[in-house]
């Protein structure tokens, strides 16, 4: 009798949690989508742009002076310089050739802290927007549609998303 009350108990606790699922709201946005509408990507995306210019004039004035040094030591009006001069110069280009071999390193994280730096509130604040209308409307789970293979179009929360946002 015991067995058959435990049973019974567990089968209605699935069919509860069952059932509970099926009322349970599931939506999905295309979150790249959402984030490439918003005015604050296309502003982050003007200035890393521009940072991204400036971090490679950089890059082509330490290659301007190197081969301007290279150039200097290659011709014959190194005879016209002591060898102290002349060692002193040899440093200096390989200092500089040293800077230009690690600068592409260098750039590359500064670019990649400017970046989050530029898109963190960007990506917060659409994934606030689709928690907070998820909440609004009911949706107990929303998926990146970038993930998904298959999804029906009335479960798409990108409209909505993009109305609270104040975007078209």
């Amino acid at each position: 009798m015991r067995k058959c009350t435990t049973f019974f108990l567990v089968l209605v606790a699935v069919l509860i949690s069952a059932s509970d699922a099926k009322s349970q709201k599931i939506g999905y946005i295309s979150t790249q989508e959402l984030i490439n509408a918003m005015p604050e990507f296309k502003n982050a995306d003007t200035a890393l742009a521009e940072y991204q210019d400036a971090l490679n004039q950089e890059y082509a004035g330490m290659v301007g002076d190197f081969n301007k040094k290279d150039s200097l030591l290659s011709s014959r009006d190194t005879l016209k310089y002591t060898k102290a001069q002349l060692e002193l110069m040899r440093r200096q280009q390989q200092e500089l050739y040293q800077k230009v071999q690690g600068w592409q390193k260098q750039a590359q994280q500064l670019y990649q802290q400017k970046q989050q730096q530029l898109l963190s509130p960007v990506y917060d604040k659409a994934r606030k927007a689709i928690q907070d209308v998820s909440k609004e409307n009911g949706y107990a789970y929303v998926f990146s549609k970038e993930q998904l293979l298959a999804f029906p179009a009335a479960d798409d929360i990108l409209p909505l998303v993009k109305k609270k946002l104040g975007l078209k």
